[in-house]
């Protein structure tokens, strides 16, 4: 490996893609078991690497020298191989200092909670002093010198201004986990959340549903590969590189979500938008039926409709940690919350409207066997695909048109 990144975990990262968008080198990812990390560098075999979690203290005993800035953080993330002799560097603080300048997130004088204790968060710390933030409070989830508990943060500080996620709570598989319960910590203006996949971690989509100002790590890992490749290279890269990579790793990693009444359009839309932005394709009730091995009405007339909505929330969840798909849902899914949380994580959400005249009655669709049953479905949920819906696609005329629409909407969504 000549350049690439270590640690214990790294089936999901984008760091590979961010890299070879930045320089013409071949990026590696290479995880490594704890028990292997002492054999790696006495062999020395690569010339500059990056290092993630739980690797980015442990590596420090190996360099020959340590730069002043990742001395004080007390942890690096960049190491170059220079003849033998390993210099260490920390870019997470600049990557850190990036995206709270870049999403206006303002720390000064403000009481800030900074979950976990880890290499991240000595960066995070060692930004949020250089900002003079007012109060600093790591917090860890037992008892350890120089933090304070979840319950006692809850007890004596829910009145912060800020909250910075630095653990690894939420991230990809564990999308349903959440480090703080933000309901009650009703002062706080500004959440930060360092993990990038999902793109939303729950922790950031419950603060976007109270109105706080809400921001993922994707833009901080991409500032600090671009700061991490100056190193590399000894070479200077525009600033506005970060935005563009930004942009582009949310088109192609950012899911198209179609959500609307049955026979609205969604699958016929799906498969077209899909051809148009070069992205899979997957409708959820085909996946369903594949799982079950039954039509969806049998399932239903078999085992009732909350036993088929369990089944779709399952599949629901499984595509929504993917990236890059056009993703059509059934009609009911937003009839659970948690379906449109999952989908929200890696999604833009468009509901496909079609006038009720146009929709189709039966043809195995159990809950819209007559026109009747469909006009009362149709009232019962158009609150939900109107609350839920980041942009709205009208399919009364041409499906052109409507893919059309659906791609504009979707380049909308990605420039807010």
């Amino acid at each position: 490996m000549e350049y690439g990144l270590i640690g214990e975990k790294l089936g999901h990262s984008f760091s590979k893609m961010i890299h070879e968008k930045l320089a013409n080198y071949t990026y590696d990812l290479h995880p490594l078991p704890k028990t292997e990390l002492n054999n790696f560098f006495e062999k020395k075999e690569f010339h500059a690497i990056n290092v993630t979690i739980p690797y980015k203290i442990d590596v420090m005993p190996y360099l020959y020298h340590i730069d002043d800035k990742a001395k004080a953080v007390g942890s690096v993330n960049t190491i170059v191989n220079q003849n033998g002799k390993l210099l260490g560097y920390n870019t997470d603080f600049d990557g850190f200092l990036y995206l709270l300048n870049k999403n206006h997130i303002d720390v000064k004088n403000k009481k800030v909670l900074v979950l976990g204790k880890g290499g991240a968060s000595k960066a995070i710390i060692a930004v949020l002093n250089y900002l003079q933030a007012k109060e600093i409070i790591t917090v860890y989830y037992k008892d350890s010198p120089n933090t304070i508990t979840y319950e006692i943060c809850q007890k004596l500080h829910n009145d912060a201004d800020v909250i910075i996620n630095t653990t690894p709570v939420g991230m990809y598989p564990n999308i349903d986990d959440c480090p703080i319960d933000l309901e009650h910590y009703t002062k706080c203006k500004a959440v930060v959340d360092i993990i990038y996949n999902p793109i939303k971690t729950k922790l950031i989509l419950e603060a976007q549903k109270r109105n706080i100002i809400a921001v993922g790590g994707l833009e901080m890992l991409i500032a600090q590969a671009k700061y991490a490749v100056e190193i590399f290279l000894n070479t200077s890269i525009s600033e506005h590189r970060i935005d563009d990579i930004y942009k582009e790793l949310l088109f192609e990693k950012k899911n198209v979500v179609l959500i609307g009444m049955p026979s609205c359009g969604k699958t016929t839309i799906g498969i077209e938008l899909a051809k148009l932005l070069q992205k899979d394709f997957v409708d959820i009730d085909a996946e369903i039926v594949s799982k079950i091995g039954m039509p969806i009405s049998d399932y239903f007339e078999k085992y009732g409709e909350c036993a088929f909505r369990d089944m779709e929330q399952e599949v629901i969840k499984e595509y929504s940690v993917k990236n890059n798909f056009v993703i059509s849902t059934g009609g009911g899914c937003i009839k659970r919350k948690q379906n449109m949380m999952y989908l929200y994580m890696n999604g833009a959400i468009l509901f496909i409207q079609r006038d009720l005249s146009k929709l189709v009655v039966g043809e195995g669709r159990p809950l819209s066997s007559s026109i009747e049953a469909l006009e009362k479905m149709y009232q019962e949920r158009l609150p939900l695909y109107t609350l839920y819906a980041q942009k709205s696609i009208e399919n009364n005329t041409t499906t052109e048109y409507a893919v059309n629409q659906s791609k504009t909407a979707f380049l909308d969504i990605l420039q807010k």
